[in-house]
């Protein structure tokens, strides 16, 4: 069975600002380079349009820097491909994220708002784990939703950071 959680940033911005850093690839650059602190990070690709905003980001997290119950299923460095889209701008943006780690027994997917809040706005994130492995796919469905959660945390602080120095 799937466990699911969701996370919300909030952020003093309007949607329009908050939007406009994620369309910008120096935003994305610097996220990256603060996320160096904790495991290898890039982005992939990223595209902006009339029609949204694109982007694959590859996570490189060691073996040796995973929790023992994930060692025992991942037996090389965890190599995580997650891409995001996200809507057009309008009074409520939406967006789709998936992760992947190749020959992982799961996946990770979700949703995201950005919508106004006060005294901004907030960018939500509903997110799904599913890992199909008998006896120990709960536990690790646990851990992924906590440590992204903890990811999710990071990610907001560094757009509010780079947002104040804007």
């Amino acid at each position: 069975m799937a466990r699911r959680s969701n996370f919300s940033a909030r952020f003093p911005y309007s949607t329009e600002r908050v939007y406009s850093a994620l369309s910008d690839p120096d935003h994305w650059e610097a996220r990256m380079s603060e996320m160096r602190k904790y495991s290898e990070n890039h982005v992939e690709e990223f595209t902006v349009t009339d029609s949204g905003i694109d982007l694959v980001l590859h996570h490189v997290i060691p073996r040796s820097e995973l929790p023992e119950i994930a060692q025992t299923v991942i037996k090389k460095d965890m190599i995580i491909t997650r891409t995001e889209s996200y809507g057009p701008f309008g009074c409520t943006t939406t967006g789709r994220f998936n992760a992947s780690i190749p020959a992982g027994p799961g996946g990770l997917s979700g949703t995201m708002e950005l919508f106004a809040s006060a005294p901004g706005c907030t960018l939500r994130t509903s997110s799904e784990a599913k890992v199909n492995l008998p006896f120990i796919g709960g536990k690790l469905e646990e851990l992924i939703l906590s440590n992204l959660v903890e990811v999710f945390r990071t990610e907001a602080a560094i757009t509010a950071d780079w947002l104040a120095r804007q």
